[in-house]
């Protein structure tokens, strides 16, 4: 099996929806933060997620993945969704943005390598080289933003988010072919939301207290970038590679930047810019296929 397929526009647009509401989901945990701990915003997002799932699987009649898939499901769910947001919420409590963004930027590659080893996909020089490319503008923004970048053990909690977001991309890859792409989805996120409740049980009584600007967080937090946000990713991936769609992961700090001009009228350096130029570069050069010329050969009459 090949990474490297070619995208059509329907797969680009859901690639496209998950990566602007993605991005605006570290403004709402900054905001939410205050109000919440760590273990609560993570129950919030994925409790509002499941609960517009279950109604979209009502709605729309979808039954549940098959019986045999459910501990396969329920496990991807705890790993990829409940470890991955209570450890990168606790991790942006302790260290800077930039640190977060350069761990972050490593889910491609650790779902490239995920994919080798689990799904056995083989990835051309081309695509690898346009990976490394991708993670050196990633690096050139961040670095270029101001923010501080500074290692400390904090930072391996974002590790840890990185491997488990790889795992849970690649891990749902093959349930696809045998269930709706919406009930495993919904699946995932009710068995993560169960594996949070131990780290946010006291939601109620947060909520009680909490402003309504900040619980506003939570709910754009639960609805734009998780449920939309995931939906779409999955249904990108569906239709290609993990590894191939992960790599479109690189442009979310360019897009965050784009968003800091439009909303908060910030003014990107130089070197941000050519960062931002570089990833772009990057990525399209992962996902570019090298075209093959068929040679006829006829033999002699």
């Amino acid at each position: 099996m090949t990474g490297t397929e070619r995208l059509d526009g329907r797969t680009l647009a859901c690639i496209g929806t998950a990566l602007l509401t993605w991005s605006s989901a570290y403004a709402s945990i900054a905001y939410a933060l205050p109000s919440f701990t760590p273990g609560e915003v993570a129950l919030a997002r994925l409790g509002i997620a499941s609960i517009c799932f279950a109604l979209l699987l009502v709605i729309r009649r979808v039954p549940l993945p098959a019986w045999r898939d459910w501990p396969q499901l329920a496990l991807l769910g705890v790993i990829g969704l409940t470890a991955y947001h209570i450890c990168l919420n606790y991790a942006e409590t302790r260290i800077a943005s930039g640190t977060a963004s350069i761990m972050l930027s490593l889910i491609p590659a650790a779902t490239v390598a995920v994919s080798a080893v689990w799904l056995r996909e083989r990835l051309p020089a081309r695509t690898l080289t346009g990976l490394g490319i991708a993670l050196l503008g990633v690096v050139l923004v961040v670095l270029a933003s101001g923010n501080q970048v500074k290692f400390q053990p904090m930072a391996l909690l974002a590790l840890v988010s990185v491997i488990a977001s790889a795992i849970y991309f690649v891990g749902q890859k093959p349930l696809f072919a045998r269930n709706s792409m919406l009930g495993v989805t919904a699946f995932t996120f009710f068995a993560g939301t169960l594996g949070a409740l131990p780290f946010g049980w006291q939601l109620p009584q947060a909520l009680a207290v909490a402003p309504w600007s900040r619980i506003a967080a939570l709910v754009w937090l639960g609805v734009a970038p998780t449920f939309i946000g995931y939906l779409a990713w999955n249904a990108a991936l569906r239709r290609t590679s993990a590894s191939q769609v992960s790599s479109f992961i690189y442009f979310s700090p360019p897009i965050a930047v784009l968003i800091g001009m439009l909303w908060l009228h910030e003014q990107p350096g130089a070197l941000t810019l050519v960062g931002g130029l570089i990833t772009i570069l990057g990525v399209v050069l992962a996902n570019t296929r090298r075209r093959i010329v068929a040679v006829v050969v006829t033999e002699p009459q």
